[in-house]
């Protein structure tokens, strides 16, 4: 469950152009299983920078709480405000309803750098 259409870090999240600078962001379904049932979801404000790595919120599950990282340089331009009511949204649909942040990209060739989802499903073979 590797969707091909989008681009994947090492820390098991997805990234899916939405337009020429912009991104979704969300966890994949490997980090969602990992993490068991999602119950609250941190979101960063609309308008925050950050920087490739940088943390933009958390996700915290029944087994535990986890950091959201930003996968390229860029603004917050959009926050899936259903997960604030509905944070399962990630465990029952991580690719499409479970999606978490859009982010306005700061260097769009930062996207190309990241994992397709053959390398990804190398990383989850190791």
């Amino acid at each position: 469950m590797i969707p091909e259409d989008r681009k994947y870090t090492k820390e098991h999240e997805w990234v899916s152009r939405t337009g020429a600078d912009r991104v979704r962001v969300g966890i994949t379904h490997f980090a969602q299983e990992q993490l068991g049932d999602i119950v609250f979801v941190q979101l960063p404000p609309e308008g925050e920078t950050a920087a490739r790595g940088d943390a933009v919120g958390e996700v915290e599950s029944t087994k535990s709480v986890s950091d959201i990282y930003s996968p390229v340089a860029g603004e917050v331009v959009g926050v899936n405000e259903g997960l604030d009511s509905r944070p399962e949204l990630i465990n029952s649909d991580p690719y499409g309803a479970g999606w978490i942040i859009e982010l306005r990209l700061t260097d769009p060739a930062e996207y190309d750098d990241l994992l397709d989802a053959d390398d990804y499903r190398e990383l989850l073979e190791r």
